[in-house]
């Protein structure tokens, strides 16, 4: 089949072909902007394909961010002029010198392709899966392709490896979620505004049909949002109403099925590339796609700092090398022989590389800290106390409970949750539980985050109605959720609760504590404005990710009081991954 180009050129040691078409199965195609070697022959691929245009350098949209990158990495610079960086996506500065292709590809309604945007729908997976095909069948192709990319460019490769093309070969998801519904749309079944503010902020503004009045690439000296030019009417005919589809679909029905992958279905090995500060969005998936991925090859690596930055990092790229140039160069560099985790250990002053056997790590400890309502304690004990309840305003208070200073230094690392008693003066009640750490001079020590500058150890929440549990999928140390019915509450009568926290790493000096802060409410961590914004929210420990739709949060139901009782037949506690010293 012919492939229309708009131009070919040798630039910058590369042969860089922009706006690619290619053709779709219903008649349709996509752009895409392919980077290769100039030397002749077959190389192997690494493709993305989302939303946010291959067009739009990093600084262009990201300007705080990629000046932060580089001033205090600047080894992402080293090999690369840095023309060529889109958020998001590998530079092929750093991997088209090593023999690799480097393709992005707008996907449907975005950016340069046309069509209507519908988020990881079955649609636009199918698409994704076309063009790794069509890929795998180029003359400059060595008919393996790989995936790299971070975020949204993470969460679809999940999706696309459980449809099983054949010309995939790898997958490299780089902090991003595997579970649509509980990932990112409803935190324990609240939900999240998150992809409220995202959408306008970062898709829309690149909309296919912006044309003229939308922003020139500098890349490619052409509009970033397509060579038509739409009016309001049509622009708003080819996407969804994301605001309305979120809030019409509470439960995990037809619409969230389809987009929420069956990831025993994946055979490629995959290198899963998660943060600990990612609450909110990307930690909970590259840790469950690890462990529920079905390949026989596959790797978990957990590092820290901002959202981007180990993606483009001399740390980074040397392992996403090793692991493609493994599986899609076929080089015996031992990757094969690598321990599956790949650990950065989070110690208060800096991260410590570790390597492991498995997830949860075998030699766990798991050790439960029960909570008195009485003294607002957390005791690694059996709670011989009184029966004792604690009160608070849903919206407005919280209730903390603290740990004794630790004797030791004792690392806690992996999967965390808590079971609570409560009831509510109401039908519902949502729970939204922050582990802490405190110095001792109780002043809390804060970590920079994957989207947040300034996070606590990691977050759970729970809405009451939706704690029907699925036996067959949960596990003491991570109950699953069904999210297929919601079960009002019968106000004033007790209630038991399992609440999943997400997975944190955290070596606690002796001297300090945690504390754990029970709410109806986002967590606050105080700091005093200024604080850096994103999509125009202040950034105070719980980023964007936010559950403060006034619709699915009407304050007659979740502006009550909520009760939590601890003690006798009602032992809540806490449930942590103790690692003994080795």
């Amino acid at each position: 089949m012919s492939v229309r180009l708009r131009k070919s050129e040798i630039v910058d040691g590369m042969r860089i072909d922009w706006d690619v078409e290619i053709p779709l199965s219903d008649g349709g195609f996509l752009r895409a902007d392919i980077y290769r070697p100039i030397v002749e022959g077959r190389h192997p691929v690494l493709m993305t394909h989302g939303p946010y245009a291959k067009g739009l350098h990093f600084e262009d949209g990201f300007p705080g961010a990629f000046a932060g990158l580089l001033r205090d990495h600047p080894e992402v610079a080293r090999e690369s002029s840095t023309r060529y960086f889109n958020f998001e996506t590998a530079d092929p500065e750093r991997w088209v010198p090593n023999g690799y292709i480097c393709i992005r590809v707008d996907s449907r309604g975005a950016g340069c392709s046309p069509g209507v945007i519908d988020f990881f729908s079955p649609r636009e997976t199918q698409d994704f899966y076309e063009c790794i095909e069509w890929a795998g069948g180029q003359p400059w192709s060595n008919g393996r392709i790989g995936l790299l990319g971070i975020s949204y460019y993470a969460a679809n490769q999940w999706q696309v490896a459980a449809l099983r093309p054949p010309h995939l070969a790898a997958i490299c998801p780089f902090e991003g979620f595997t579970d649509f519904y509980r990932d990112l749309v409803r935190h324990g079944g609240m939900l999240s505004s998150f992809m409220i503010r995202w959408y306008p902020n970062q898709v829309l503004n690149v909309q296919y049909g912006l044309g003229e009045r939308g922003r020139i690439s500098r890349f490619a000296g052409t509009p970033i949002g397509g060579p038509e030019t739409l009016d309001e009417a049509e622009l708003a005919a080819n996407r969804i109403d994301i605001k309305a589809t979120l809030l019409a679909h509470p439960l995990i029905d037809e619409y969230f099925e389809a987009r929420i992958p069956d990831l025993s279905r994946i055979e490629v090995p995959v290198l899963s590339m998660g943060n600990w500060g990612g609450m909110g969005v990307h930690l909970r998936g590259n840790v469950d796609g690890y462990v529920r991925a079905g390949s026989e090859r596959k790797w978990l690596e957990m590092h820290g700092l901002e959202h981007w930055t180990e993606f483009y990092t001399d740390y980074g790229v040397d392992l996403q090398r090793r692991f493609f140039d493994h599986f899609l160069k076929g080089i015996d560099n031992g990757w094969d022989r690598e321990p599956p985790l790949q650990l950065q250990i989070r110690h208060v002053d800096g991260y410590r590389k570790r390597k492991e056997a498995e997830w949860p790590l075998a030699r766990t400890e798991w050790t439960r800290f029960y909570l008195d309502a009485a003294d607002k304690g957390l005791a690694p004990s059996d709670n011989g106390g009184a029966p004792a309840e604690a009160s608070f305003r849903a919206t407005s208070d919280e209730l903390i409970f603290a740990t004794a200073p630790f004797a030791r230094e004792t690392e806690i690392t992996g999967p965390v949750a808590a079971k609570l008693f409560v009831a509510s003066s109401t039908i519902d009640a949502d729970l939204l539980l922050t582990l802490r750490l405190f110095d001792p001079d109780d002043k809390e020590v804060l970590f920079v985050g994957a989207v947040d500058p300034n996070v606590p150890l990691t977050q759970g929440w729970l809405r009451a109605s939706h704690r029907k549990l699925d036996p067959a999928r949960s596990l003491p140390w991570r109950p699953f959720h069904t999210h297929d019915e919601v079960q009002p509450l019968e106000p004033g009568s007790i209630y038991e609760l399992d609440v999943e926290i997400w997975p944190t790493c955290i070596v606690v000096p002796e001297g300090y504590r945690l504390k754990l802060t029970v709410s109806g409410h986002d967590f606050d961590h105080g700091l005093p404005e200024p604080m850096p914004q994103i999509y125009g929210v202040s950034q105070r420990g719980s980023s964007v990710m936010l559950h403060d739709e006034p619709a699915d949060r009407p304050a007659d139901i979740f502006g009550g009081v909520t009760t939590l009782y601890s003690g006798g037949d009602h032992a809540s506690y806490l449930l942590l991954p103790i690692i003994p010293k080795a």
